[in-house]
């Protein structure tokens, strides 16, 4: 791949809601069949793009406490980096039609899904 060539990401739903702990995301359509086998209680890693980051910051104080000393964003969990792509491990709780419920998700309501694989430790032989 050329350095010049840009990667071009789908989203393949959105985060709709979130109250306190739980969030409701509601996947696309055609992306309805990529749900068979999940089941509620399954460990999930969400994948999501922070699109309300500042994506021209490479240095930021950790956890945005001016009192700390300034790091590189790529030693730092901060959602300001060039590619903010989020990532949290949540419980799914329900998975009715294209929406599903989760626990522990670490995103705004509104930001994009782009991926949902199920968590590393859960996977078994036919994954």
């Amino acid at each position: 791949m050329d350095e010049s060539e840009g990667i071009v990401l789908v989203p393949i739903g959105w985060v709709e809601r979130v109250e306190g702990e739980e969030a409701e995301i509601r996947i696309r359509r055609e992306f309805f069949a990529g749900l068979e086998g999940l089941c509620p209680g399954d460990e999930v890693l969400v994948l999501f793009w922070m699109d309300r980051a500042d994506r021209t910051r490479l240095r930021v104080h950790p956890r945005g406490d001016p009192n700390r000393p300034l790091r590189g964003v790529f030693s730092t969990r901060s959602p300001h980096r060039p590619n903010p792509i989020g990532a949290t491990v949540v419980e799914l709780l329900s998975l009715e039609g294209t929406r599903l419920r989760v626990r522990g998700l670490d995103a705004w309501e509104g930001s994009p899904v782009l991926d949902i694989k199920i968590h590393a430790h859960a996977t078994g032989p036919d994954d």
